[in-house]
């Protein structure tokens, strides 16, 4: 899906590869079960939750005012 994002906005871009990261340190942290990797799988899900709800409300927001509040990087 990360892939796909590369001719989108930056924003829908950096959701998708903090995504990426994260089910990559699901994987590992629960192959090895190692609980460090796997806080940190959880910070790291934090901040893509957190760019995701950015990424959301930038695009309600900047089409209800017909311009850009919220940038959100988009590509020219």
């Amino acid at each position: 899906m990360f892939v796909g994002t590369l001719k989108a906005n930056c924003a829908l871009q950096f959701v998708f590869a903090s995504l990426t990261v994260l089910f990559a340190l699901l994987a590992i942290g629960n192959m090895y079960g190692n609980q460090t990797v796997l806080t940190i799988a959880g910070y790291e899900g934090i901040i893509c939750g957190a760019s995701d709800f950015y990424l959301a409300m930038a695009e309600v927001i900047n089409e209800q005012f017909g311009r850009t509040i919220l940038p959100i990087g988009n590509r020219s």
